[in-house]
């Protein structure tokens, strides 16, 4: 029996590892079928046409044949073109970019779709290739918004307007804390990583809408949202991912400390 075939899927790529001297081990997000494994054959030769192509932030169209029955967790990439629209992300804008990839790789289950998320993702990119020289200040709040629909898209994230424990509403002027096992709870006086209640309601009410990524980003244009923010989900992320810290974050931070 021919092997199936997948033409023509929306993807990007977020990680590549050696398989061979000569072939590459893809890690790749697709619109229809998530994240998936493809086997690159002859991909390091310098004759492959592949070469130029299969580069990660860049928008491509994958074709390839899934293993016996459909069931074999590694797939075998036939062909590949670049889709274009932008260019490649640059400094701060890149380092970001890598590290939504391994958010990716560590949170998404294999075979298993997100289209909406693949959606915004490209729309994500899309920003960061449009931001030449920009700070990482400017950046943060990108970073964030996607932070919060990816929790959600996955089922991480409880309701942001109301209190996990008892389930009651969120009060507009009290301010409240995300911790990672125990929800959004008030915050104590010395806890800085907090935000009022109205601000959470904002949040969610932005999660909520049928245009989840430029809700919840404008929802974040105070700069002191997007920065309360970043350690919460952090620590949000990281129980998640079962590490204590994502290795792009680390070399950003130290990057930013020479």
């Amino acid at each position: 029996m021919a092997a199936k075939r997948v033409s023509d899927e929306p993807a990007y790529i977020l990680h590549q590892y050696d398989w061979s001297e000569s072939s590459l081990i893809l890690e790749v997000f697709t619109r229809h079928r998530g994240r998936v494994a493809l086997a690159a054959k002859g991909v390091k030769r310098h004759t492959s046409n592949f070469r130029p192509v299969l580069l990660p932030l860049q928008p491509l169209k994958l074709n390839y044949t899934l293993g016996a029955e459909g069931n074999a967790e590694i797939h075998t990439l036939k062909g590949a073109e670049w889709v274009g629209g932008h260019v490649m992300p640059q400094g701060d804008a890149l380092w970001s970019g890598m590290y939504l990839n391994e958010l990716l790789m560590r949170l998404l289950a294999r075979d298993d779709p997100y289209a909406a998320l693949f959606d915004i993702y490209a729309g994500v990119v899309r920003v960061l290739a449009g931001q030449h020289g920009a700070s990482t200040d400017a950046i943060e709040p990108v970073l964030r918004a996607f932070e919060l629909v990816l929790l959600r898209e996955l089922g991480h994230l409880p309701a942001l307007d109301q209190e996990s424990t008892t389930l009651s509403d969120v009060a507009a002027a009290v301010r409240y804390t995300l911790v990672a096992e125990g929800g959004l709870r008030q915050a104590a006086p010395h806890e800085r990583a907090a935000l009022a209640g109205r601000q959470w309601q904002a949040i969610e009410l932005a999660l909520q809408s049928a245009q989840p990524f430029p809700q919840t980003l404008q929802a974040l244009a105070e700069p002191e949202v997007a920065q309360a923010l970043k350690p919460q989900l952090r620590n949000l992320l990281q129980y998640h991912c079962g590490s204590t810290m994502l290795r792009t974050r680390q070399l950003m931070m130290d990057l930013q400390s020479l």
